[in-house]
């Protein structure tokens, strides 16, 4: 498989996310020192821990993503790892962040991290379980996990609109998505989710089952390639 990686963009990421960390808990700090040993500047106190918070939310986001090892990205090309040379993975070089190319279609892969036990119910993912300290982590700790029911359409009307821009609308494979969680210890009870939901471990085997029915051929694969090279 071949990876294709937007190296400038993580670093960047990486430190704009230490950077929000350590200047969330700068901030934290000082707001908790303001309200033991100056009480009457509580305003004062009372903004610097929203802002410390909103900035310690902004750290964990762009570290989770860009700032600790194994990335998303890394964890994506481990799964993946086997798939043969006619595949490509395109991480943060197109506006998907995850994109792959090759003989079993166009794939967009969403990423989610959390540990705990995942449903989908009444036409939303949700994270459940865990306990007290699970609960602490995801208030404090750990983002929630969004709402990729809503994310996954937008995500491949985006990957449409950019494919459309080297191929014509008629030349144009149907685009597959994945909503893939990375941690070994997230729990899957969703078996009346609208979308392919699977662990990392499992990704491969459903990325090889697609390839066996309705392949693109190397000609195709080569051409949305060279569109994408195209477009960037």
């Amino acid at each position: 498989m071949k990876i294709v990686i937007n190296e400038k963009m993580i670093r960047r990421n990486a430190r704009i996310g230490q950077i929000a960390t350590l200047g969330g808990l700068a901030i934290l700090a000082g707001g908790m020192i303001i309200s033991f040993r100056k009480q009457e500047l509580f305003l004062i106190a009372w903004a610097s821990l929203i802002l410390g918070f909103i900035l310690s939310q902004i750290g964990i986001y762009f570290g989770n993503r860009w700032g600790r090892s194994p990335r998303p990205d890394e964890k994506l090309n481990q799964a993946l790892k086997g798939l043969d040379g006619r595949y490509t993975i395109y991480h943060y070089t197109t506006p998907i962040s995850h994109l792959l190319i090759g003989p079993a279609g166009i794939w967009v892969l969403l990423t989610r991290h959390q540990r705990g036990r995942v449903t989908y119910e009444k036409g939303r993912y949700r994270l459940k379980g865990g306990g007290i300290f699970q609960t602490y982590l995801r208030i404090f700790a750990q983002e929630g996990i969004g709402r990729p029911d809503l994310e996954i359409p937008a995500d491949v009307q985006t990957a449409q609109t950019f494919l459309k821009k080297g191929l014509p609308d008629d030349e144009l494979p149907p685009i597959q998505v994945a909503l893939v969680f990375l941690n070994d210890n997230a729990e899957l009870d969703i078996n009346d989710a609208p979308y392919l939901t699977v662990g990392a471990r499992k990704l491969k085997e459903y990325i090889r089952k697609s390839a066996k029915g309705k392949a693109l051929s190397p000609e195709k694969v080569k051409e949305v390639e060279t569109a994408i090279d195209n477009i960037k």
